[in-house]
């Protein structure tokens, strides 16, 4: 097994640390430890050797083997994906320095999603798909924490649901982002399909339990008070 994974850790630049936002320690804001349980909202993962974790890994390799330059590029921009981001669906007027209560709300939406993910990380230790098949070759950072859930999957659909409560109009599209910003990992290598399942799942119901939040719909009704202006003149 050695022989097998010490090519990969030369090719791959070694296997690096877990992002700072995945090692920090919990900051909650809407949420608290225990309002969301990742075991309740989290089926197993499929066992190594399995039939369902070996077609997991198969529909990896298919899609690596079908990326295009596009794709490369594309989850090379998702790894590094931030809210804003979401400007290529709502417009270039969706900024930071436009909208300072929506990013606040953001930041503490984000902290929340991040101490849950911790949570779920450590209930799995799922080894990333090129430590089960040393001939991939990943296009993004191949970092060291379990494969599922896919963090980048969370909060992929968290943004697009908070969004949503926002911007209900743009709902369909901003999910459909959130579906292609997902998969993204997969393209880039470092996850399965069903750890981008696994991520969708862990946000439905940390949305959920935002929405049930006195505090977290006051700062809806803020941030879509902060928005107006900017789709009048869209309207307009």
């Amino acid at each position: 097994m050695k022989r097998l994974l010490f090519p990969l850790f030369l090719g791959v630049s070694v296997l690096a640390a877990a992002a700072p936002s995945e090692l920090a320690a919990p900051s909650w804001h809407f949420l608290h430890a225990g309002t969301v349980d990742p075991r309740a909202v989290l089926p197993t993962p499929p066992p190594a050797g399995s039939l369902a974790a070996l077609g997991d890994l198969e529909a990896v390799r298919q899609t690596q083997a079908a990326r295009t330059p596009a794709d490369v590029a594309w989850a090379q921009f998702v790894e590094a994906d931030e809210p804003f981001n979401h400007a290529t669906v709502l417009g270039p007027w969706f900024t930071p320095k436009n909208l300072p209560v929506t990013a606040e709300l953001l930041r503490k939406v984000t902290d929340d999603l991040m101490a849950i993910n911790r949570v779920a990380k450590g209930l799995y230790s799922r080894p990333r798909p090129p430590l089960a098949d040393p001939a991939l070759q990943p296009c993004v950072k191949l970092v060291s924490t379990s494969s599922y859930p896919s963090r980048h999957s969370l909060q992929a659909f968290v943004w697009a649901e908070v969004l949503s409560d926002i911007f209900p109009a743009q709902r369909a599209a901003l999910l459909a982002r959130a579906h292609r910003a997902a998969w993204g990992r997969v393209i880039g290598g470092v996850h399965y399909p069903t750890d981008v399942v696994g991520g969708r799942l862990l946000a439905e119901a940390i949305v959920a339990a935002l929405r049930a939040n006195p505090a977290y719909r006051a700062d809806i009704e803020a941030c879509q008070r902060e928005a107006a202006p900017f789709l009048l003149l869209k309207a307009a």
